[in-house]
């Protein structure tokens, strides 16, 4: 359970008035200081949707059903039989989902190919309405080879940092456009409380201030200052609402992922709820319900939270999108769970392969009176508010990716940044003996550790595919020992992956930490390091020399013995490509600024977070800098 949840009485969620009023104030309040506080930035009006609801609500009017059911489907490419189902079933949206990548290849040129065939299609229907391309494009374009990988949220959420965040938002945008594509699945502004969960890397924290902080940001970057500009794509804040907040053993395979979040309305609005209203003033277009539970319910299903709380008591005035097939956990019957989800406020149905049987099946469920029609209008005026918005509408719309952007794509520019935020995510846990930085001049540096020279560790899951992997998974990477061997080139850098050979260097850089995954698959019972880390670890300590380890991780790990043997030790999270970032931390170049984005567990024994009356390894907020030492005083 969830961080101070209390209990939840039976009839909760049917309590009306003045109890859910107080909650609305209370978290309104919150927010309203917390913005207060913050540097201000400018901001998409959260008007801007409602400016065109006119012509939104004056295009359905001339719609057919069908036109209309099209508009409201998703589906996935590498499902669609035929690419003439875009015109002839009027589909309003394509997504790729994690391993969908185009048929001629994983190329810059093949992405853009794809998503400008699928826009000409649109222009042989009556309305000539343009397509929706979505991709999960989460900490860079992460889809595309040769993309700029960022660090995943939790190193960005110990930057503290949402001008940095929006400015990564910014490139990101530009290089989901380079491919066309011009709606992402981003960002994630979950709340996690127990870091078993396999998701915890994309939350920013689990301090709801800071991941309302730099989600906000996040969707300012994406959507830039008008969602028509040419580096703008739609954002997609998600998983709405309570997916960090999951009780172990509720979730896939007794697990976290997609399980329940069993806590009272005001827990819900305090912490898990109170993101979105940062993000829907922020602009945000769409927003992805989550697979998850409330209290048993399925939120794809719960009309009380998608539309009574999100659509009418925040006002949110862009359109919901389902998860992946999540509309098909819903009810067995999957008839009855596209009628449940749309009546309960779904406007968009992500549904990859069963499109023409959604269609269908929706038909059906109107003709029968078992969707109103009124609803059906409304989830359309939604979609097409925000297509208006982007311009997609406007005679002129050009749908072809400009050639400029290619040049950008993956350049310096973009690294540069990704490196700053690498440096600025690192958290220094433990400096004994001022060992760190390291001396460029000295002698010998050995480098241990399997994630030493691992691009993909280094990124993390949602890299090129769904769960990511090992090895060189994107062109244009800088492993840590790359960086290191860059940075000081007079200095002998030797490497072994078990540490033997450190002997007689001046110091050993020991680089351990998780193999990627992602959602489901993320899901731990046990967070301790594995055997091969730790065996590296004590051969370095054996080797008599400093110890100095960094951490590559999605979320903090039980560190067992290997604290103890560090005379140094640094959370480098999920840093992405530019490994040239942790190499200026370890070399002093720049100090560590980072501060935990998590409280720090000393034992299994302490998660969920919050759960144990006993002090934590680490507290929110932790973090230490290089400090000079003492000096030695001169005896007269």
């Amino acid at each position: 359970m969830a961080r101070n949840a209390r209990p939840v009485p039976p009839d909760v969620r049917g309590t009306q008035g003045v109890a859910r009023f107080r909650f609305a104030l209370l978290a309104a309040a919150l927010l309203a200081a917390t913005l207060a506080a913050r540097p201000a930035e400018p901001t998409t009006p959260p008007s801007m949707l409602m400016a065109f609801d006119a012509r939104a609500r004056a295009l359905v009017k001339r719609m057919t059903l069908a036109e209309k059911v099209g508009q409201m489907t998703q589906a996935d490419q590498q499902f669609i039989r035929d690419p003439a189902d875009v015109e002839n079933l009027f589909l309003g949206s394509v997504l790729s989902g994690g391993d969908s990548d185009p048929p001629r290849g994983n190329t810059l040129e093949a992405w853009r190919g794809l998503y400008e065939s699928l826009q000409e299609r649109t222009r042989r229907t009556r309305l000539r309405i343009p397509l929706l391309y979505g991709i999960d494009a989460v900490h860079g374009n992460s889809n595309v080879l040769g993309a700029v990988i960022f660090p995943h949220n939790v190193g960005l959420g110990a930057t503290r940092n949402p001008r940095l965040v929006r400015r990564i938002a910014e490139i990101t945008a530009a290089e989901t456009r380079a491919i066309g594509v011009n709606w992402t699945f981003a960002p994630c502004v979950c709340v996690p409380r127990d870091i078993r969960w396999g998701r915890s890397y994309e939350g920013f924290s689990e301090d709801p201030e800071i991941v309302s902080l730099l989600g906000a940001a996040a969707v300012r970057g994406l959507q830039g200052r008008t969602l028509r500009g040419p580096l703008s794509v739609a954002a997609t804040p998600k998983h709405f609402v309570g997916d960090g907040g999951t009780l172990a053993g509720t979730g896939v395979e007794k697990g976290l992922d997609q399980g329940d979040a069993r806590m009272d309305e005001e827990t819900l609005q305090r912490v898990h709820l109170y993101p979105y209203r940062a993000a829907i003033d922020a602009g945000a277009a769409t927003i992805m319900p989550s697979y998850s539970s409330w209290n048993g319910i399925k939120v794809t299903g719960d009309r009380r939270l998608l539309t009574e709380v999100l659509k009418e008591e925040m006002g949110f005035d862009g359109f919901l999108i389902s998860d992946y097939n999540a509309v098909d956990q819903v009810h067995p019957d999957y008839k009855t769970a596209i009628g449940m989800s749309v009546n309960a406020g779904i406007d968009m149905v992500m549904v990859p392969d069963r499109y023409r049987e959604f269609i269908q099946l929706l038909t059906e469920l109107v003709n029968e009176r078992r969707v109103p029609m009124a609803r059906i209008d409304d989830a359309v005026t939604r979609i097409l508010r925000v297509k208006l918005a982007m311009g997609l509408m406007e005679p002129r719309y050009d749908f072809r990716a400009d050639p400029a952007l290619e040049r950008g794509f993956g350049g310096a520019e973009h690294r540069a940044v990704a490196r700053q935020a690498v440096r600025e995510s690192m958290v220094l846990l433990k400096n004994a003996h001022h060992v760190l930085p390291l001396s460029k001049s000295a002698r010998r540096i050995h480098v241990a550790g399997k994630s030493a020279d691992d691009l993909g560790n280094q990124a993390g899951g949602w890299t090129i595919t769904w769960q990511g992997k090992s090895g060189p998974v994107s062109p244009g990477g800088t492993t840590i020992l790359a960086a290191l061997r860059r940075a000081a080139p007079g200095t002998e850098i030797t490497y072994s992956p078990d540490a033997s050979g450190a002997a007689g260097a001046d110091a050993v850089v020991v680089v351990i930490g998780e193999a990627p995954y992602a959602e489901m698959k993320g899901d731990r019972h046990d967070l301790s390091l594995d055997k091969t880390d730790l065996a590296a670890v004590d051969n370095a300590r054996a080797a008599g020399i400093p110890v100095i380890v960094v951490l590559v991780s999605g979320r903090p790990m039980i560190l067992g013995r290997a604290l103890d043997q560090a005379d140094a030790f640094l959370a480098a999270w999920l840093p992405g490509t530019e490994g040239d970032g942790v190499a200026d931390v370890l070399f002093g170049d720049y100090a560590p600024t980072g501060r935990l984005p998590y409280t720090w567990p000393r034992s299994m024994d302490q998660l969920p977070l919050g759960a144990s009356t006993t002090a934590p390894l680490f507290p929110l907020g932790h973090g230490l800098t290089y400090q000079p030492p003492p000096r030695m005083s001169r005896s007269r």
